[in-house]
Formats: C-alpha cells, structure tokens, sequence
C-alpha cells in the first residue's frame, strides 16, 4: 500500500505555527513531539543554536524559520543582556565581545572572539534587536554576536574612500536596513564645505542590492558618530554648516528630516524609549537629559538628575550616562580604566544608587578598551546573502 505524505501543523504559543511532513525519515527525533523539540530548543542560548542546525533537516527548518526566530525574539526580550566590546590596542590588534546577564552581570556571560582584519573597536553600530553591523573603508558586514555569524554585504558603489553607515530594523515591513553615506575622510569636521553625498540603503536579505536614495538636506556626520535606532526610525547627529542638528531617517518611508536641538549636544542617549541628549562625560554635579517629546512638533523636555551618593560611588573616575534599561534603571559606565569593571545603576523610583560589578574574568588593562551597549537581546538569526 503506498504511503501518503501529509502535513501536520502544531500551534504553539501565541497561534504561531510549524509544520512537519510525515513520512519523512529522521529517526533520531522519531519519538519527541514536535511541540516539545521547539520548547527545548527556545530555551537554548544563541550560540548553542548555530550548532543545532547540523542535528537534522527538521532542526534546521526551525531554527532557520521565520516564526521560531519571531517567538525566539519575543522570549529572549524578556531577558535582555549587557554586551560588551573590548578592544586591545597593543600587540596584535584583537576584538571580542562579551555579554552578560543584565539582571545579574556577575554571571552568565557568553564570549565571542572575532578574528578579522584589524579594526577599531568604534566601528560597530549598537546592537538592534539580535544584530549589530561595522564598517571599513568600502565594505559593510553584519553579524549576530549570539551565533558568531558574520555576513559581508555587496561592495558600497562609490567614486570616495570614507564611507558612514548605520543600522536599524523596520518594525513595519519585519526587515532590517543599513543606511550609507559617502564622505571625504580627513575632512569631517564642523564648517566643513564637504558633505555626506551618494546616499543609499540596503535592506538585509536575499538577493539584495545597494539603491541609492535622495537626500535633500546637505549635512555632515562626525567621525565616530553612531545613531540610535527607536522604533523604526534612526537618528543621528549630524552638523549642517557651523549647526549641530539631529537628523531622522524613517526606514519604511526611507525619507529624512532634521530636528533642531535644544542644544549643540552630540551624545545621544535612550531614555526609557525616547531619543535624548546629554553631556558625553559626567563626575560630578547633576545629570541633565533633554528628551525629545514630540519629533514633528520638536518638541523637548529637560530633566535634572541627581544621583545619590554620586561622589562616593564614582571614586574620582569618569562615567558616561550609556541610557535606561528595560526596567527602567539609568546606567553609567566607567570612561577610564578600572579594575574590577563595575557599572553605576541608579532605580529613579527607589531612589537608590549602587555599584554592579561585571563578571566573567572581564578586566580593564592599559591596552583594553570596553563599550557596553544595553537591552541586547539574543538572536538566532541565520545571515544570507
């Protein structure tokens, strides 16, 4: 009697569904429940994942699906990570990053080292939902700090050699973007009467390509400027002649803007879901944070905060405000070297300050540098061209 290939659809949390083909042969996973085998694996960390997919065709399909990777998002955002980069300056140039639990940076950090051409350790864009993406010179990559994966993006088209790009994710269209510019290294300061031309966007997938995009207002963006991305906009700052201005850029309508600062500040900051600016470095006195309230508008807000017991906490080091976490705390990270690395974190609602120490052997020598970027979420997203 021939047999009959029929499709069974299991619904899992949220009506989010897989399906598997009966009659297939995969005797190792004959007897556990497709329901089950996705639970277990939701529970993997990201980098266990990436091995995972060489167990069978039925692993593979997914953790490589789109829906896992969804429902894996939404899980892994309900406990978001520090990551770390960490740079060494001396002897040959290495980079990795670290990240740790956010709720408890003293234990569960993961390590990734990157082994490629020597970079600085400014040329990562932060994290946005799993992914982070750097560039050099003509070349643009991608990579998911979870799995290790690392994915270079078609060769920038440019008749310049100095190149600036940023990235974001699309909530709309479920897609993430890279935005690039060209401008002529060696002249990006303010006054300069060279701007950012060439500008084009890259929308991360298959068979994808580079177009370039209109951009109406002549403007300039410092070397090491960064961006933030916040629901589906980025934002960066951006000199227009002698100005400093914020600059928008939707990642649906694909359209820039400009917003006027309330003052000539370059930091920016996220602050409880919202774009703001503030002082670079912070020692002493209070912090002050001007919130953008309404972009179309331009509408900003100020706010004063003193931190408790600021003084006793900081020991005479610098401390940069690095934004809010998810539960709303402020986080400050050490500028200068220290040893152990430790962050300031401060609850505004129980108005108390304290010092967290970050675990996992991560130390601050004379020859290394750290960022840390928050909320990073763990992804298992496989990178293709």
């Amino acid at each position: 009697m021939k047999r009959v290939r029929t499709n069974e659809t299991i619904s899992i949390g949220n009506s989010r569904k897989f399906s598997k083909k009966q009659g297939e042969s995969d005797e190792t996973h004959t007897f556990l429940p497709l329901d089950l085998i996705i639970e277990v694996l939701l529970k993997v960390p990201g980098r266990s994942l990436a091995r995972f997919v060489i167990v069978s065709k039925q692993w593979l399909s997914i953790i490589r699906g789109k829906d896992f990777t969804k429902l894996y998002l939404t899980q892994s955002s309900t406990r978001p990570r520090l990551l770390f980069s960490v740079y060494r300056h001396l002897g040959p140039s290495k980079l990795f990053l670290q990240s740790f639990s956010q709720q408890d940076p003293s234990s569960g950090h993961h390590r990734l080292n990157v082994s490629m051409d020597p970079f600085h350790m400014y040329g990562f864009t932060p994290p946005v939902r799993g992914l982070i993406c750097r560039q050099t010179d003509t070349k643009v990559m991608i990579g998911n700090p979870s799995t290790g994966q690392f994915l270079t993006l078609p060769r920038v088209k440019t008749n310049r050699r100095g190149l600036f790009s940023l990235f974001g994710y699309d909530p709309l269209n479920d897609v993430y973007k890279v935005l690039c510019m060209t401008v002529l290294r060696g002249h990006q300061n303010r006054g300069s009467r060279y701007v950012s031309e060439e500008h084009q966007v890259f929308t991360l997938g298959a068979k994808q390509k580079w177009r370039m995009l209109v951009c109406k207002y002549r403007h300039l963006p410092p070397p090491l400027t960064k961006g933030l991305c916040l629901n589906g906009i980025l934002y960066y700052y951006a000199w227009i002649q002698n100005e400093g201005s914020l600059i928008s850029f939707d990642l649906n309508s694909e359209d820039f803007n400009v917003i006027k600062l309330p003052h000539d500040i370059p930091c920016l900051v996220n602050y409880n879901g919202k774009i703001a600016l503030t002082r670079q470095y912070s020692k002493f006195g209070p912090l002050d944070l001007w919130i953008l309230e309404d972009a179309r508008k331009q509408e900003w807000s100020k706010v004063s905060i003193v931190v408790p017991s600021w003084t006793d906490l900081v020991r005479n080091i610098f401390f940069m405000f690095r934004g809010t976490l998810s539960t709303g705390e402020l986080i400050f990270a050490p500028v200068s070297k220290i040893n152990p690395v430790y962050l300031i974190s401060y609850d505004l609602k129980e108005d108390n300050a304290k010092q967290v120490e970050v675990g996992g052997g991560l130390v601050a020598r004379q020859n290394l540098s750290l960022i840390v970027y928050l909320n990073h979420v763990e992804s298992p997203m496989f990178l293709s061209k």
